[in-house]
């Protein structure tokens, strides 16, 4: 998944604003994109009176000085922070995961303001990736971790407890959830209250005069499996919905066999979405992630099914619901504000001073909210409430 334009611009100027100036093709390099990309992000951010631009460089209109304790001292010593002029702190999280993209974004504007060096490791989209990428970032000498593993299934978030648990660093869980009792349990972390994220959902949809609702959702991460649940709850003690049912969002969106837990069932065969609705009914679908929701929709509106007209749909997650032919309500849980949460947690952490007793373990969770745009409908009404 593309980054998105504005969230890629607001990092350049994030990254401006900490050193005073980059290179467009260093930028470029950091932010894994192409230097052309780079150099029109920097004319548009320019135009706009947000930048200054050189000849292959972009500098901050904020004077250095002013940027933040880090950067000022890296400057005053002829560096630069991404040098040792300051202390670092890694930030692991999966490759390709749009998601993350805007948490990532709060943690480094929280760290960057506090003087801090942001050590990024991306890891690849295997099983255990992570643990290379900590390991490296621990022999690198960072001071603390923040970190969203991957855990397709159970499994593999079994097989990361042990190393994870044990790290000599202070080390935060980014919109994760320690399972209860697991060797996790005692790890700050901070995440999205999904089972809220659903029921705002619902809510809307009942309210709306939805009485029959399926959910296609995912199950290959953390985030998946707390929405399946959430739903499968909610619909069942909700007296106003008088019919649900449950399917994947898309064939592939399971976890690898050797990702899942000795509890876990192989996914057999599973209903297609369009069968689903059709067997039960339905006249709407809460749609997890964007990405699987904005390609049903279409498939939907294929097969003639019009959206909101026809039925109603709420996707999760909110990364590129609204850019739709038609802008889809969808639960946007607070992505940003989980990463700006988390930094902020680990600083307090890292600023205990030595020899206290250890401040108490912290798990926080942030509330979602609904936007609401196009693809719901009251039952045989307007778009909209």
């Amino acid at each position: 998944m593309r980054e998105p334009v504005e969230l890629r611009r607001q990092r350049i100027l994030a990254v401006l604003r900490s050193r005073g100036s980059a290179r467009v093709a260093d930028l470029a390099a950091e932010l894994e994109v192409s230097v052309v990309t780079v150099r029109r992000d920097v004319e548009e951010l320019d135009r706009a009176g947000k930048l200054r631009r050189g000849h292959g460089v972009a500098r901050s209109l904020v004077p250095v000085e002013e940027a933040g304790t880090g950067a000022a001292t890296a400057v005053a010593t002829g560096g630069r922070p991404g040098e040792d002029s300051a202390p670092a702190i890694g930030l692991v999280v999966p490759e390709r995961h749009s998601y993350l993209f805007e948490t990532l974004h709060g943690a480094r504007t929280v760290l960057e303001e506090a003087g801090m060096r942001i050590a990024l490791h991306i890891a690849p989209a295997v099983s255990g990736g992570e643990r290379p990428m900590v390991e490296r970032a621990l022999a690198s000498g960072v001071r603390g971790l923040l970190i969203a593993p991957r855990w397709r299934g159970r499994g593999a978030e079994e097989a990361d407890h042990g190393w994870l648990g044990s790290l000599d660093v202070p080390t935060v869980l980014m919109e994760r959830r320690p399972r209860p009792g697991s060797a996790l349990h005692a790890l700050d972390s901070v995440c999205s209250d999904h089972w809220y994220g659903v029921h705002l959902a619902v809510e809307h949809l009942v309210a709306l005069g939805h009485r029959r609702i399926v959910l296609a959702a995912r199950d290959d991460s953390p985030t998946a499996r707390a929405v399946r649940a959430a739903f499968t709850a909610i619909a069942a003690e909700r007296a106003e919905v008088e019919d649900w049912a449950v399917t994947l969002s898309s064939p592939s969106a399971v976890p690898e066999a050797g990702e899942r837990s000795h509890t876990e069932l192989d996914h057999g065969p599973q209903p297609d979405v369009l069968d689903l609705v059709r067997a039960h009914g339905a006249t709407a679908a809460l749609l997890h992630g964007d990405v699987d929701a904005l390609m049903l929709v279409q498939r939907f509106q294929e097969a003639g099914i019009r959206v909101p007209e026809d039925f109603s749909v709420v996707a999760y997650d909110d990364v590129v619901a609204a850019l739709g032919s038609t802008p889809l309500t969808a639960v946007a849980p607070p992505k940003k504000e989980v990463g700006r949460a988390a930094a902020e947690l680990l600083l307090h952490r890292l600023r205990q001073p030595a020899g206290e007793r250890p401040a108490p373990v912290r798990r926080i969770e942030l509330l979602p909210d609904l936007q609401v745009r196009g693809s719901t409908a009251a039952v045989g009404g307007c778009a909209g409430e």
